[in-house]
Formats: C-alpha cells, sequence, structure tokens
C-alpha cells in the first residue's frame, strides 16, 4: 500500500478516478465529475497540481496537495492535504480530506490511506493538532478517525469535528 503524490506518470488512474467521483459525497467536493480526459490532461490536473504551490489565488485559498492510495496497480482512494488553516477551514473542512472508491469501502484502506497522510501532514501543517470534518451520518469515516487516534473535539448541526494531535 503506497500513497502517491497526483503526478502525471498516473494521468489515466486519477483521471479514472476523479470523472466518478461525485461532485459532493460526504461533504468532499468534486468539481471535475464527468470531465472527458481530454480536458483533465490539458486543465484539470495541472490545476490540481498547481494547488501545492498556488499563485494569484485568492485570499482565502491555501496551499493544498492531493494524494492516491495505490494498492499495488489499483488506485483505491484520493486524499487532500490542506497545508494551513484559515478560520474557515478550522471551523469547518479542516487539513484533510479524502474519499475511497465504493467498491473499495469497508476493506480498511480509508484507515490505512488516513493514517499515511497524517504521516505527511505532521510534516506540513503548522497547526498542534490535524483538523478533520465528518458528516454525522458517515459512521465508517467517523471509525476510519478513531481508529487514528482522532477525538471529537464538537459538533454541528450536520458535522463532527475530530482532532488528531500531531
Amino acid at each position: 500500500m503506497e500513497l502517491r503524490k497526483i503526478n502525471i506518470t498516473d494521468i489515466e488512474a486519477q483521471w479514472a478516478y476523479t470523472k466518478e467521483l461525485p461532485t459532493n459525497e460526504n461533504g468532499l467536493t468534486n468539481p471535475y465529475n464527468g470531465v472527458s480526459y481530454d480536458e483533465y490532461k490539458e486543465k484539470v490536473l495541472p490545476i490540481l497540481i498547481s494547488y501545492e504551490h498556488p499563485v494569484n489565488m485568492p485570499d482565502w485559498f491555501v496551499p493544498e496537495t492531493y494524494y492516491y492510495l495505490w494498492d499495488g496497480n489499483c488506485l483505491v482512494g484520493e486524499f487532500r492535504i490542506r497545508h494551513h488553516l484559515t478560520d474557515a477551514l478550522r471551523n469547518g473542512a479542516g487539513h484533510i480530506g479524502y474519499s475511497i472508491a465504493k467498491k473499495h469501502r469497508g476493506k480498511g484502506y480509508g484507515t490505512i490511506g488516513l493514517e499515511l497522510t497524517i504521516q505527511i501532514a505532521r510534516e506540513i501543517v503548522p497547526e498542534e493538532e490535524i483538523y478533520l470534518r465528518v458528516n454525522k451520518d458517515n459512521i465508517a469515516s467517523q471509525k476510519v478517525m478513531l481508529n487514528n487516534g482522532a477525538y471529537k473535539a464538537g459538533e454541528d448541526e450536520e458535522h463532527i469535528f475530530m482532532r488528531i494531535a500531531k
């Protein structure tokens, strides 16, 4: 099992994952659902790669790096690390967002992928804790976070806010 940063070499698998990922599933947004291969190659991939070192972005934007979880030659999930938090992210989505392909859910990939992502995030994020948010009805993702040492730091009507010590 390995986590690979978004790259041109894995373009076909990354494109296939991105075009199938719903526009909004459990709070993880994807404006590129259904994108063609050519559009992904020419526009989307360069944009997603640029998010790690953004230029000319709005003030609210923070650097974000995309990673993909691979089991051998099979891409099974996507993990995103926001490098630091704004007030909106601190009280919202947090540092890490992720998804596991539907056909690979329930097999432990979320727990392993989040563990690997946390290892990287500990080196990137300046905050003392790693912030995560999960929908209250997403019990599987809550378990993934708890399996990685998260604790419940608060909640609102729709979400539970989790924290993991660096």
